[in-house]
């Protein structure tokens, strides 16, 4: 996707960019892979609010995307490339030769017309899954499952791919965008290519309002709020903090806090990613 710029009728229009979506081929998604979504702003199931700053955005509908590619065997054809609203990737309709459709998430190599396939007889080309154990050195990969069966989980953003570094027995070592090394059992399964629509994040929004569009309220900083808001809060003019480092809004500390608990895929990760 190019990225066009405006003239500067406004404040607000100077410096903003979008996307030219040259490469969308179809405007109305398919209804039968459609599923109404319930705003909850933030709220979990209790209305409290757990994610701050969300709220109020436009209207969407969920796009069902087949991340587990668990149609085996079974050829499709990709009749369109579409915009997802809840994806920075855009998706694409595949056509199955039994007759079902479904979504994928796009790669950057795929157009209409083309044909691809899931499962250990597919080959080395962009939209195709299967076990990454099946995989030459150096492919490059996409929508990752971190279990068998479970679909796939990680590297699923706009223009975003992992390598697959090498095989160890039963694992393989795959280089993530991150630049972490990380192994996964060789039966899981991934996708062939980089994912498409690369410019997503050269996109400048260029005014508050488009912000809001998208469903994100305004950010605001704990020093200009009253002392019963935020710890950092109160005091005449322009103060410090007062308190042994930074604070969230509920009393944590918020700088080089470890909050991470101990994973069992912790185990698995070979490098950490780089600062």
């Amino acid at each position: 996707m190019a990225l066009k710029t405006y003239k500067p009728t406004s404040p607000g229009r100077r410096g903003m960019t979008g996307g030219t979506f040259e490469e969308i081929t179809k405007s109305k998604p398919e209804k039968a892979l459609l599923v109404s979504l319930k705003k909850n702003a933030g709220r979990n199931n209790q209305g409290k609010v757990t994610v701050r700053h969300r709220g109020g955005g436009a209207k969407r509908k969920i796009r069902i995307i087949d991340f587990k590619r668990d149609k085996l065997g079974v050829p499709g054809r990709v009749a369109a490339i579409e915009y997802d609203p809840n994806h920075s990737a855009n998706i694409a309709l595949i056509f199955y030769a039994d007759g079902e459709k479904r979504y994928i998430l796009a790669p950057s190599e795929l157009h209409v017309g083309d044909t691809i396939k899931a499962g250990e007889g597919a080959e080395i080309k962009a939209g195709n899954a299967l076990p990454m154990g099946l995989m030459p050195s150096g492919t490059v990969i996409h929508n990752i499952e971190m279990q068998r069966g479970k679909g796939g989980q990680m590297v699923r953003s706009a223009g975003v791919s992992a390598q697959l570094m090498t095989k160890e027995g039963e694992y393989v070592l795959i280089r993530l965008p991150s630049g972490e090394m990380r192994r996964i059992r060789s039966e899981c399964y991934a996708t062939v290519g980089q994912l498409g629509n690369a410019e997503h994040r050269s996109i400048k929004l260029g005014k508050a309002g488009r912000s809001r569009w998208l469903g994100i309220r305004p950010t605001v900083r704990g020093t200009v709020m009253s002392p019963r808001d935020h710890p950092h809060g109160g005091g005449e003019g322009k103060t410090p903090r007062g308190l042994p480092g930074p604070k969230t809004k509920w009393g944590k500390p918020a700088l080089g806090y470890k909050t991470r608990k101990n994973k069992p895929s912790d185990k698995l990760i070979v490098k950490r990613r780089g600062k």
